[in-house]
């Protein structure tokens, strides 16, 4: 249904304080300081991927190789190690990009391979985009990195004002949001799915971490990866960083940039010392994961990507897209059960009335999703909570995981959660499904209104039984008492949350449901 704007005022008063929170400042100083130099530490081997594994490319030119990265330690040595090894290309795209610990040794990864003669392009969208300007000119003026922002109309190069006059005068625009997660080198290597570039997405966060999951893609489908990356990157809406801002300083000295990353990266105050000798050892460490059981080569996979500007018509509900139809399209074929995880879990009546339809058939739906104790977005919490009797009525049953789950202990493997004993929070990021024993979706939809009709997404759909299997395993375990509450009519667990969150949740009732 169409958005009425007779609600405009009260969700630009709303929406300005979510998104200026989020937003970098042309006035903010640089952020870097002086670190000790270091000499060189990456692995980086001059032979490539396929001089390394030959046996791996005769596979990947008519099968694809998947591999699941349920650990944040496993996605970002991953992404070391391809970054290490990439030849030719490495192509980025992310709806969130911090410069945070992560993050920064991500950049100094990318900065190498662009020093060694590897064309790197990064396409961020323009919302949540925690990295100053003239750190983003800096990274861009190596001539081997671009940098594009997409839909840069509330955040890079606009200043308080233009900010609050495009949430009033484009509401819609600014609603308009790239979620797509890809991380692609030479065309041929591809890891996607939930995890964004910043520390709690691979449990370096000391207060709050994710529980998320990727996929590692081996040849085959990941020809259709880069294919929507390069629409993405052609199309108008990604605009490039210096045709948006300027550095502060006519003056600015972006080497000084460059070797902060590099000092960064390889000072061993900012790693715990067991990472250090994780990087050591990532050619050891990636040479597990390609001759592991746990790689499965698949001929039936597919990768759905939304197109650029997605519903771009002045209406908030209204048309869906490629991977709204694709995943109707699965719920509407299972037999038997459906497992779905989603961090977040706002329903139309449309998406209750598929749900029903499905359970009416006598196919049992599990849900999880975050509980109030424990979820990031106090928003898209008010919106389950508004429709979340309407939906157990539908049959679907309901788990809301436990800040203080038990199974962190087994996914969070990072040096750092183990020095703390595993105490910061820990919620649910992954979004993704399995059904009937032999399909695993892996990608960024969650199951709300701004996944289905406003934020572009990407899914990839592996029919494996042997996929399946893994991925399922780690859902029923993630069910459990001790990781998380069986939602029911007579009850739910919100009151696990301190009251001052319960009281931000019913403030948040205002906002309305078709934009969360």
């Amino acid at each position: 249904m169409p958005f009425y704007y007779s609600s405009a005022l009260l969700g630009c008063i709303l929406l300005a304080g979510l998104f200026l929170s989020g937003c970098n400042s042309d006035d903010e100083q640089p952020f870097f300081v002086p670190q000790p130099p270091c000499t060189e530490t990456h692995t980086q081997d001059s032979l490539s991927i396929q001089q390394l594994y030959p046996e791996l490319h005769a596979k990947m030119d008519t099968t694809t190789g998947v591999y699941v990265l349920e650990e944040g330690k496993q996605a970002m040595l991953s992404r070391a190690w391809l970054t290490d090894h990439a030849q030719e290309t490495i192509d980025i795209q992310y709806f969130i990009f911090s410069a945070d610990n992560v993050g920064t040794i991500a950049c100094d990864y990318l900065l190498r391979a662009a020093k060694r003669g590897v064309r790197v392009r990064i396409i961020i969208d323009d919302v949540v985009l925690h990295v100053e300007s003239d750190f983003l000119l800096a990274l861009e003026q190596h001539d081997n990195v671009e940098i594009k922002i997409y839909n840069p109309n509330i955040n890079t190069g606009k200043k308080l004002g233009n900010k609050i006059l495009n949430v009033i005068t484009d509401f819609h625009g600014i609603n308009q949001r790239m979620h797509n997660k890809t991380f692609i080198v030479d065309g041929r290597y591809v890891i996607t799915g939930g995890r964004n570039i910043a520390d709690e997405y691979f449990d370096y966060d000391h207060a709050y971490n994710f529980r998320d999951r990727d996929v590692l893609l081996l040849g085959g489908v990941s020809s259709e990866v880069q294919k929507s990356f390069e629409e993405y990157w052609q199309d108008d809406l990604s605009v490039t960083v210096s045709d948006l801002i300027s550095f502060s300083d006519s003056e600015y000295d972006y080497t000084a940039v460059h070797n902060y990353v590099r000092d960064y990266a390889c000072n061993p105050d900012n790693f715990w010392p067991q990472i250090r000798e994780e990087i050591d050892n990532l050619p050891k460490y990636f040479d597990a994961i390609l001759h592991s059981d746990r790689v499965q080569w698949v001929t039936d996979i597919e990768f759905i990507s939304d197109i650029p500007g997605k519903n771009a018509a002045d209406t908030f509900l209204g048309g869906g897209g490629k991977t709204t139809s694709a995943l109707l399209e699965l719920l509407e074929k299972a037999e038997k059960e459906i497992y779905i995880q989603s961090p977040y879990l706002v329903t139309s009546e449309p998406a209750r009335a598929a749900f029903k339809k499905v359970v009416d058939r006598g196919v049992t739906v599990h849900i999880l999703t975050n509980s109030l104790s424990c979820t990031d977005n106090l928003e898209a919490f008010s919106g389950y909570v508004r429709d979340r009797k309407e939906l157990l009525e539908t049959g679907v049953q309901i788990y809301e995981f436990r800040a203080d789950a038990e199974i962190r202990k087994q996914l969070l493997q990072s040096a750092l959660q183990k020095n703390l004993g595993y105490q910061p929070t820990f919620a649910i990021h992954a979004k993704s499904m399995v059904i009937d024993d032999k399909t695993t979706v892996i990608g960024t939809f969650n199951l709300d209104p701004r996944s289905a009709h406003l934020n572009t997404e990407c899914i990839t759909i592996i029919n494996s039984s042997a996929i399946t299997s893994q991925v399922k395993a780690g859902m029923i375990a993630e069910q459990l008492p001790e990781n998380a509450w069986r939602t029911t009519p007579d009850y739910n667990p919100d009151k696990e949350a301190g009251l001052s969150k319960r009281m931000k949740v019913k403030l948040r009732r205002l906002i309305p449901s078709s934009i969360l």
